[in-house]
């Protein structure tokens, strides 16, 4: 009998009935201390200021303790993020883990995450306009966590055509402008993303969907810096991405990236997020 052919079990109801659990019990997590967050970003004034064009990448780098803002100062458009350690580019945002830990879309007090075996808050969502959204008629939500970054390779598989504006380009150009690195060296460090401002959801056969970003002019989400980063924001190339991406046919906006800086005294109590404590043995 072949995979195809067997009949389904006779409790085949009942195994569709059981209930989930929750993979990750995240409650014995130590929540950030928000209140702290806060009177440092009280107090925090800003320090550098950087516009990423329509369709491109950039780079700005902050210290731990700082606040990263992000916002759309003209008109809605999806930003793609990156983050790096930034003293270890090996060490970056791992988007499965903190999908895994927070959910399908981030909100106040979720956390990014960063890759083995560091395994620690890169940043922590400390403000976003964007919260009165939650989930619509369509099971769909903001900030997600779920797609990759729109790329040429996917393009040219699909369409047969080359377009280089796509997120994973713009952020490949962003980290070599950055760092200097060559490109070849660089490409393979950019990484799945945080969809910023992108309203996405599953439809009924599981399929990643999205619709027009319910984002404005003068929204924002603000980022609280658990390490030392380097950020990198691509503008996606679809804006809004209420019809499509990878291509120069959709209205597209600026983004701006701001990093605000607390005095020292705002800072107490602040400890910057130590790596994973695991030894790492692997029961060899």
């Amino acid at each position: 009998m072949t995979p195809a052919t067997r009949p389904p079990p006779e409790d085949a109801d009942a195994r569709r009935a059981a209930p989930p659990v929750t993979v990750y019990g995240v409650d014995a997590l130590a929540p950030p201390d928000l209140g702290l967050r806060a009177r440092a970003r009280a107090a925090a004034v800003p320090v550098a200021e950087v516009i990423v064009p329509p369709r491109e990448g950039r780079a700005v780098r902050l210290a731990a303790g700082q606040i990263l803002r992000i916002s759309c100062p003209e008109g809605p458009q999806v930003g793609d993020l990156n983050l790096f350690a930034a003293e270890d580019l090996s060490e970056r945002f791992y988007s499965g883990k903190t999908r895994a830990l927070h959910g399908t879309h981030l909100g106040m007090g979720d956390r990014l995450w960063s890759s083995f075996p560091a395994l620690r808050p890169m940043a922590t969502i400390i403000a976003d306009s964007l919260s009165w959204y939650g989930t619509d008629a369509f099971g769909c939500r903001v900030h997600d966590v779920i797609g990759t970054r729109c790329d040429p390779y996917t393009e040219h598989l699909l369409t047969g055509r080359s377009y280089h504006h796509c997120c994973h380009s713009n952020l490949t150009r962003a980290l070599v402008a950055e760092t200097g690195m060559d490109p070849a060296a660089a490409e393979p460090l950019v990484h799945d993303v945080l969809n910023l401002f992108m309203c996405t959801g599953f439809d009924a056969e599981g399929r990643y969907v999205m619709k027009a970003s319910p984002v404005r002019a003068g929204d924002a989400v603000e980022f609280f810096a658990e390490i030392d980063l380097l950020a990198l924001l691509s503008t996606c190339p679809g804006g809004d991405c209420s019809a499509s991406h990878s291509s120069d046919e959709a209205t597209c906006y600026p983004l701006k990236m701001e990093v605000l800086a607390p005095p020292e005294e705002a800072l107490a109590g602040f400890t910057p997020a130590a790596p994973s404590s695991y030894d790492r043995s692997h029961g060899l």
